[in-house]
């Protein structure tokens, strides 16, 4: 059975793209760089509310930030934390399904049902409303800068194990989160495997922000040819973490397209895909590398 979806885009059951009447390879991204206070309930309406907003303006595939239903602190991540079953879950379901997008769940403190361990993870959900893919955050943030900022995840959270890959049509987005940016291999795996592009959330700080954020976006596109985009909560004043907000999409040449400051805010970007074929028929590095000297392997299948 095929269903008409937002933007002339048929689907079928299985979510495959069957035609654009508009701008084949094109699709549209809304990164949602939310306030995130200490009310739970009111975290997860903002965030609907924003979702919302974003699908108006003819979003396909939306993203909320890293931890946006709850402060980023160690010490709350156990009281926040929800299951497969939990509010956060139920309510991103209903949205993605209201809205009919693909929608990445930014992350949430996720408590497995099984251990009881905690994660910091991104539910990924597709337009009827199903979790298609969860990325739990695989290189925790652990660091220590001399008089400037202690922040240990380790504290409380579990890593996670595994590469997360949603093919949502148009073509195939990887997730990480955060300081998984600062890992090279990460994201030459993803390209490794397809992905056209890959949706960090993250909230760097008022240390790292500044100096590496926009760098480190640019880097791991050009490295590899593809998409980039990064989604920051707003800075909010009253939060202990101050987070560097600046969500960002950066294209395959390591062009800046779209950015904004630290508020509230939803940026957009037109993701056209023969971008990719291009710059990557012009300058082929990813025809020419060494696979006689070096390799990038995937260990997670």
């Amino acid at each position: 059975m095929i269903r008409y979806l937002s933007n002339n885009i048929l689907f079928s059951s299985s979510n495959k793209i069957i035609m654009n009447n508009n701008n084949k390879g094109i699709f549209k991204f809304a990164g949602i760089q939310m306030m995130v206070g200490s009310d739970k309930k009111k975290n997860i309406e903002n965030a609907q509310k924003l979702i919302d907003e974003a699908s108006r303006n003819n979003a396909n595939l939306v993203s909320l930030p890293e931890c946006f239903n709850c402060p980023y602190s160690t010490s709350v991540f156990n009281e926040y934390s929800d299951g497969c079953k939990g509010e956060t879950i139920k309510a991103l379901s209903e949205s993605a399904k209201k809205n009919k997008i693909w929608l990445i769940g930014g992350s949430i403190p996720e408590k497995d049902d099984d251990s009881g361990k905690i994660y910091n993870t991104s539910f990924i959900f597709n337009p009827d409303g199903l979790v298609v893919g969860k990325h739990r955050k695989i290189h925790l943030f652990d660091i220590d800068i001399k008089d400037k900022i202690r922040f240990k995840e380790s504290e409380t959270l579990s890593p996670g194990h595994s590469l997360t890959i949603v093919d949502i049509g148009y073509c195939k987005i990887g997730v990480g989160i955060c300081y998984d940016i600062r890992f090279p291999e990460l994201a030459m795996l993803y390209q490794q495997e397809g992905c056209k592009m890959i949706v960090y959330p993250g909230a760097f700080n008022m240390t790292t922000g500044p100096a590496h954020w926009e760098l480190l976006q640019r880097s791991r596109a050009v490295d590899n040819q593809l998409y980039i985009a990064t989604v920051s909560p707003c800075r909010n004043p009253d939060s202990s973490y101050t987070a560097w907000g600046h969500s960002t999409v950066v294209s395959p040449w390591g062009e800046v397209l779209t950015t904004t400051d630290h508020q509230e805010s939803i940026i957009y970007s037109d993701i056209d895909l023969s971008k990719i074929d291009e710059i990557r028929s012009s300058i082929p590095v990813l025809q020419q590398k060494r696979s006689d000297i070096y390799q990038i392997l995937n260990k997670s299948k």
